[in-house]
């Protein structure tokens, strides 16, 4: 039986092979990279506040002690949980040394009327807390104009985080970290189950096995039409 492929249905085949290995490969890469980041997450070490933040060290299990500021929150909107719309409550913690930090502390629901924020009920009180140092959340593209955030409004909606318009409205530095709240701490809402990215490393790699069977297919493609035409060509003789 002979081969006798297409030229141009060769040269359409190999452009889509070639797109479906990169794009496999690329998922593989991604795999790779989050199997990292889950392992940093999982092994990260216990420090004092102070510590893991002279060192840097993102994910670090924290412990600090300081106070809650009782009246200024932000809620960080379009943050989903069980199905329901809501907000990630984020509340300035100023430490012993004097320097601040924003704590998330959950999840909130948000009314439908975006006019009626939800209740945060805080007390200035002296305490200790535990959580996850991490950098501030990164958007992607952004729609619309930047948030605007009052000075005299407490508490309110931001919906792509940013710590320098977060800072200007408090009138006060923030550090450049996050603190996630465990979940087992007083003063916290929902949602507390945190991870070190949204999509685990098995999604990336069910990814890659679509897109390398994709690939596959094209090369299944290409031999039996070539064979075909072969067979073909040769009845015709």
């Amino acid at each position: 039986m002979r081969f006798r492929p297409s030229l141009p249905l060769t040269l359409v085949l190999a452009a889509l092979a070639v797109v479906f290995l990169r794009l496999g490969l690329w998922q593989l890469e991604r795999k790779a990279e989050k199997e990292d980041l889950f392992a940093a997450f999982e092994a990260a070490p216990e420090l004092r506040i102070e510590e893991a933040l002279a060192r840097e060290l993102e994910f670090a299990r924290v412990e600090g002690h300081g106070r809650y500021d009782p009246a200024r929150h932000l809620l960080l909107d379009n943050r989903i949980w069980n199905g329901r719309a809501g907000v990630h409550v984020l509340t300035p913690f100023r430490l012993d040394d004097g320097r601040s930090v924003l704590v998330n502390r959950g999840w909130l629901p948000l009314p439908a009327d975006r006019r009626s924020l939800p209740e945060v009920t805080t007390d200035a009180a002296e305490r200790s807390l535990r959580g996850r140092l991490v950098r501030p959340p990164t958007g992607g593209p952004r729609l619309g104009d930047p948030d605007v955030l009052a000075a005299d409004r407490w508490p309110q909606l931001m919906t792509y985080f940013d710590i320098d318009a977060a800072a200007a409205a408090m009138g006060e530095p923030l550090l450049p970290w996050v603190v996630q709240l465990d979940r087992a701490e007083a003063g916290g809402f929902d949602d507390r189950q945190w991870r070190p990215a949204v999509m685990e490393p098995a999604v990336h790699g069910g990814y890659a096995v679509q897109w390398l069977a994709l690939l596959a297919t094209t090369v299944v493609i290409w031999i039996v039409l070539g064979l075909r035409r072969g067979r073909h060509e040769g009845n015709l003789q």
